[in-house]
């Protein structure tokens, strides 16, 4: 397990549009599908990764707090499940029945829509506003796996808050950090393809 900060693209990047299949529904979502009127969270997470499992619980709790206020939610898992098939489109079912994700697991079989988002890591975490301009990237919160800090989704939950109280996002963003995504041979991590 590779430790992995995120990326921290600039500030005010518009979301990248995807079309990708849905493991929960059987059907593809693209980001308008998906996006909320308040806002959007897009998130990059698998199946095997432990900062991942960490925090699962926490995920479905803040898609559950926000959704109603007007969030709009999708978790996309970019791996190469050729080296890491349990992070395969059936496994990726599973995993979200387990945890009865409230929002749509997306499969991002070529890697492209984690290069547009300059996705690095799970959990990978991105916030757009209302015009899809993305005003927070960064860590859920402080804990991870045997640091012995609760989970509380503190980081992530003050940036939905932010947006929903009109109140400027903080400036001192902290990376998320977990393992690597798993790039396909030849990707040059995800550079190119």
């Amino acid at each position: 397990m590779a430790r992995t900060e995120s990326k921290m693209i600039p500030l005010g990047t518009v979301a990248p549009d995807f079309f990708l299949d849905d493991v929960m529904s059987t059907g593809f979502k693209n980001l308008e599908q998906v996006k909320g009127d308040k806002g959007t969270v897009i998130m990059f997470i698998c199946n095997h990764c432990p900062f991942v499992k960490h925090v699962n619980e926490e995920l479905v709790r803040i898609a559950n707090d926000y959704t109603v206020p007007g969030f709009g939610f999708a978790a996309i898992s970019s791996n190469d499940v050729e080296t890491y098939p349990q992070d395969g489109p059936e496994e990726m079912y599973e995993t979200g029945r387990k945890h009865k994700y409230p929002f749509p697991y997306l499969y991002d079989k070529t890697q492209e829509v984690a290069v547009a988002y300059g996705a690095t890591c799970t959990p990978d975490f991105f916030v757009f506003d209302a015009d899809l301009k993305l005003v927070y990237r960064g860590q859920l919160d402080d804990s991870r796996p045997s640091n012995g800090i609760p989970v509380n989704g503190r980081d992530l939950r003050e940036a939905l808050d932010n947006i929903l109280n009109n109140h400027p996002q903080r400036k001192d963003q902290k990376p998320s950090i977990g393992c690597n995504i798993k790039w396909k041979p030849n990707s040059q991590d995800g550079l190119e393809f």
